[in-house]
This record gives structure tokens, sequence and C-alpha cells, in this order.
């Protein structure tokens, strides 16, 4: 690979470690540490490249962003920067970026994405119009938020649907939200409709509205939720609980873009961008025949997963900073939790999420007149109300190894803040073990061949577990 790359950053080790490896790789570097020289290469017409950093000490990169689009529109520019929100992503692509990653970065990466960038055709089209970014929609810097982050920047710009998974109260409606926002139809309305909070035998009628007489009780006519997103977005929550019926209707919009009405007869033209959202896994709702298949790929155009909160406990303390402020609107008083306190939420499993967290510091701010609040008070609000929270996860919907997730989860956060002792591989397996070969045992009537063969070990391996656990085995005839 040949080229002058110029690279913009007013840290001396980023740059020598930015020109070691373009060298290395073939290309041309050329280092400074402001704008200002920055942009007289630009104008100079030197560099086939640009990789900078947002701020810097004489300016900022999104100032510097348009001015290039304008003058040098076919010059990729990749943006890093150590403010790594989903705003900034935003800002990156809204100004025109080829690219945006967030600090530390990952050198692998973005030798990756320069070498992708020197090698495609040159895009000379205008950069995309910007927009009024106030406000912090999502908050997260553990890596999984910061690939969501750029992904969710680069849909802003289409009008892709997109299908969110994730577990309850991990932020998919928020995520939806973002993309109509920001996104090319937030001049249009966004029109929400949870599948699991309707009953089933209304559902066609709010999506797709009725007509007067359509059936008993329809008095008059009504609009549904496609006719109310007209030009906007329409966000399906817990698409895995629509109705069979209904899955039909809605994969015709998705092939034809029009429906009827429940009673009518002529077909409606629709514009609307589907955003989808589920908790549950489609792929095993297809396997048992609940969700149909041609829906779930014209659904799944994009997929992003929302990682649980114990994937991402690197982002409690900014979250309960969030929360903790959000309470003060008015009061001009900002609580604070001690470290204890902040180490106890880390090492907290979070069934419930975001959710919970942001209920339980809403708690803690109604309930205690601390300024700083201790590890005692945190331990006690969680833990007292630990039962309610193993409640809120309805298991009955989880496949088997999301249902074990939650178990072992919920098993390990039953030692508080002391992880339990060491062996917890081994002491799983005598808990899973003998359940798992009583199954077996009873699917297979009792023969221990089929039942070894069944579970995929050898007879003489059974028949020790059995002794070892102590099972009773009962032979059933077929009788």
């Amino acid at each position: 690979m040949t080229g002058n790359i110029l690279i913009a950053d007013d840290d001396a080790s980023i740059r020598t470690v930015l020109n070691q490896a373009l060298a290395r790789a073939g290309y041309r570097p050329q280092a400074t540490s402001n704008t200002a020289t920055l942009w007289s290469w630009i104008s100079q017409g030197k560099g086939d490249l640009v990789i900078t950093d947002v701020v810097m000490p004489d300016g900022n990169a999104f100032d510097l962003l348009p001015k290039i689009k304008k003058m040098r529109p076919d010059l990729p520019v990749i943006v890093m920067s150590a403010q790594n929100t989903f705003l900034t992503a935003v800002t990156a692509t809204e100004c025109g970026a080829y690219e945006y990653l967030p600090k530390p970065f990952d050198l692998g990466e973005l030798m990756a994405i320069v070498n992708r960038a020197m090698r495609e055709p040159k895009n000379s089209a205008p950069a995309a119009a910007g927009t009024d970014l106030d406000g912090l929609p999502l908050i997260g810097r553990a890596p999984a938020m910061q690939e969501i982050y750029r992904v969710l920047a680069r849909l802003t710009q289409s009008d892709l649907t997109v299908l969110i998974s994730g577990e309850s109260g991990t932020g998919k409606e928020l995520v939806s939200r973002a993309l109509h926002d920001y996104g090319m139809r937030r001049s249009g309305p966004f029109v929400a409709i949870n599948m699991a909070a309707i009953p089933r035998e209304l559902i066609e009628s709010e999506l797709f509205g009725h007509e007067k007489g359509a059936f008993t009780g329809a008095l008059s006519r009504n609009t549904g939720r496609f006719e109310q997103a007209q030009g906007g977005t329409l966000f399906l929550d817990e698409i895995g609980d629509m109705p069979m019926e209904a899955q039909t209707r809605l994969l015709r919009v998705l092939q034809e873009g029009e429906y009827t009405t429940v009673g009518g007869r002529s077909p409606i033209k629709t514009d609307v961008r589907i955003i989808a959202a589920t908790n549950k896994s489609l792929p095993n709702q297809i396997t048992q025949g609940l969700f149909r298949e041609d829906l779930y790929y014209r659904l799944n155009v994009v997929p992003l997963r929302l990682p649980p909160l114990r994937e991402r406990t690197e982002d409690i303390p900014d979250l309960v900073r969030h929360f903790l402020a959000k309470g003060t609107s008015g009061t001009g008083r900002v609580k604070n939790l001690d470290p204890a306190a902040l180490d106890v939420l880390i090492r907290y499993n979070w069934p419930g999420n975001i959710r919970e967290l942001e209920n339980l510091v809403k708690r803690l701010d109604a309930l205690y007149g601390h300024d700083v609040i201790s590890d005692d008070i945190v331990e006690s609000e969680i833990f007292k109300n630990a039962d309610n929270n193993d409640a809120s996860i309805d298991r009955t919907n989880l496949d088997l190894g999301e249902a074990l997730e939650h178990y072992l989860n919920d098993y390990i956060a039953s030692f508080g803040k002391e992880l339990p002792p060491a062996g917890l591989h081994q002491r799983i397996l005598e808990i899973v073990e003998p359940p798992l070969i009583s199954a077996a045992l009873t699917a297979t009537r009792g023969n221990q061949f089929k039942a070894a063969e069944l579970l995929g070990i050898n007879r003489n391996t059974l028949r020790k577990k059995i002794t070892t656990y102590d099972l009773q085995v009962v032979k059933i005839s077929k009788n």
C-alpha cells in the first residue's frame, strides 16, 4: 500500500505509534499536533487520507470537517476521540467522517480501516445535513457500547429495518428513539406499540386500524399505528409476542409496502421505517413454530444486540451519576455514592439491567438524606428486594441456555460482596448432572443403554454417575 496519510493529534505517543505502524505498512505518514498545520496541508492538496483527534489545543476537528468536505470531498477522514459517547459518533457521521474510533483504539482495527479507505473508490458525494444534537440519549464507555454507537451513527443515515435484541431493561426503546431522533425521519412521528401489552385479538386492529362495523364494538373507523406513523418510525416492541395472523399481515407490508385495514378492501400505501425489538430468541421461536422464518429475515436486515448490564459494569458509575443528577432536578443538591457502594453495584448481577439500576438509584435518592450514600445502605436496598428482582424475569420465555445463565447469575449474586468458594465448575456440574441424567432415563423409560446414547456418554460412565448421585432407576414397561 502507498499514499500520504496526514495525522493530527496532540498526544506525542499516539503520533509516534501511528507514524511507525503506517510506515511499516508502506504509507508515507505526516504528523502534526494542531489543526492549523493540518488545514494548511489539506489546503495545499497534500494527503490521501486524514487521521485526526477531535479536541486539540487550537481547535476542534468537527469544526474543520465541513471545510474539508467542501474543499476536498473525496478525502476520507478518520476521527478518533476520548470523548467516546453516542453523540460523538453521530457528530462524526453527520460531519462526513469516513469512520469514527473511540480512544483507546485498537491499532489493528485502525490499520484495517485505513487499508479499506485507501482501496475504495473516492466518494465525492456531499456530506449529510447536520443535526441539532442536544441532550445525551445513551450513556456508556464500555467497548460493547462503543460498537453500538458506531453502528447507530451509520444507521441514522439510512432507512434500513433494524431488529434490536436484548434482555428486558437493556434500553431497546431508548435505542429506537435515538435512531429516530437523529435519523432521516426525525421530522416525522415516532409511534411505539408493545405486542405483549395488547390482547392478541386486538393487535391487527391496533396495527392496521379498522373500519366501522368490522367487528362487534367497531362503532367508528379507527386509525392504526401504521397510519399514525406515516412518514416516521414505527417501533414494534416485543415482536416475538405477535400472533401468527398479524405476522402474515406484517410480512405483506414489508414485502409490498401496503396494507388493508381490518374490514377494509382498498390497499393503503405506507411509508414508515420499521424498528423491531425482542427479549426472546426468535430463531428458537421459529423452531417451535411460533414465529415466521420469512418475517424474521425481513426484520433482521440490521441486527443489533444490546448487552446486559453485567457485561458492561464499567458503565455503572456513569449511569449512577446520570440517574442521581436527574433525581436532583429543581433541588440543586446532587448526592453521591461512596466508592465501596459503587463496588457493590459493580459486583451485583443486575437481572433487571439498566431499568433495575435506575429504579434503585431513584429509591436511594428518595429514601435517604445522606449526601454520600454508603455500601451498607446500597446492599440493604439491593438484597431486601432480591425476591422481587428474581420475579421480574419471565424465564418461561427464555431458551435453555438463557434460563441457565439467569439462574447461575442469581446463584453467584446470592453470595453478596463475596464470590463463592473456588471449585464452582465442579459444584455446578454436580447440581446440573443429576436432573439431566434423570430426565434422560425418564425419556428412555429407564433403558440405560438408550439413555447413555441420548446423553452421548459411555454406558459404564452412566452407571458410575447413577451410583455416585444415588439415582433411582425405574424401568417402565411399554404397557
